[in-house]
């Protein structure tokens, strides 16, 4: 037998591990919340009873319902990764989505994430336009990335090595644009080699913007991210390819 505080402190301190497994495994994002569940339940079954505050016991739902509050914990607490730029879009995009909202409201979020609502605008994170701010569509991404709308130079031709201020939001919004919306997993196997290390980032945003997703109902936008998810594990080995090909026909050109 133990108490509510005693359960969610072993929830917090045995979940995440479980957690960070399935993600290890390449889970799809849609299937995390229910994955989490067998973990999650199997701590609860671990006791007689947990008894809420009123010493009454604690109901299945109740902790199911505490099993998906450490999940949204775990997959916040992996902001800490992000560049200040994408935890504001994170936290614009939770609220407003794609849709517009005050520029007063842009403006003070971008002090509380230590950025500033120009200098998201020139990293062609959002527009803004006639005192309202909104997130910067996938279909509205240029193609000669890094150059954007806000008058970063353009022709600089697809190559995110070259973008100056390179975001974790804007990497995962070009991936998907090129596995989803142009359906071309061999585009977004070339782009995940050229940003490294920020692809497996994207892939840990993508987990958390399915889950905002899920929570608001918006399917669409839902299913971009958990696609990007799933497709995962062959745009790693096409870009691993792409590479091994890349270094090949260089030991053949300096060896002419």
């Amino acid at each position: 037998m133990t108490t509510r505080r005693d359960f969610i402190n072993a929830l917090k301190r045995e979940l995440p591990k479980a957690l960070k497994t399935l993600q290890e495994g390449n889970i799809a994002p849609v299937d995390l919340a229910q994955s989490a569940i067998g973990p999650g339940m199997a701590i609860f079954s671990r006791y007689s009873k947990v008894l809420e505050a009123d010493g009454s016991p604690m109901t299945v739902r109740s902790a199911l319902a505490l099993i998906n509050q450490v999940l949204d914990e775990y997959l916040t607490e992996q902001e800490g990764e992000y560049d200040a730029d994408t935890r504001w879009a994170l936290a614009w995009f939770e609220e407003y989505g794609m849709g517009e909202g005050p520029y007063g409201m842009a403006e003070t979020l971008s002090k509380a994430k230590n950025t500033a609502v120009d200098a998201l605008e020139r990293a062609g994170i959002l527009v803004s336009k006639a005192g309202k701010v909104r997130l910067l569509r996938r279909e509205e991404l240029p193609d000669d990335w890094p150059a954007c709308r806000a008058g970063r130079q353009r022709g600089a031709g697809r190559d995110p090595v070259k973008d100056k201020r390179l975001t974790v939001w804007e990497v995962t919004q070009y991936l998907i644009r090129a596995l989803v919306d142009k359906w071309s997993e061999e585009a977004a196997a070339d782009l995940l080699k050229k940003v490294g290390a920020l692809g497996d980032v994207a892939r840990e945003l993508a987990y958390r913007l399915y889950t905002i997703c899920d929570r608001k109902k918006w399917a669409q936008e839902a299913l971009a991210y958990n696609s990007l998810v799933v497709a995962w594990p062959e745009l790693v080995k096409l870009a691993g390819k792409s590479e091994a090909k890349e270094q090949i026909q260089t030991k053949i050109f300096t060896s002419q």
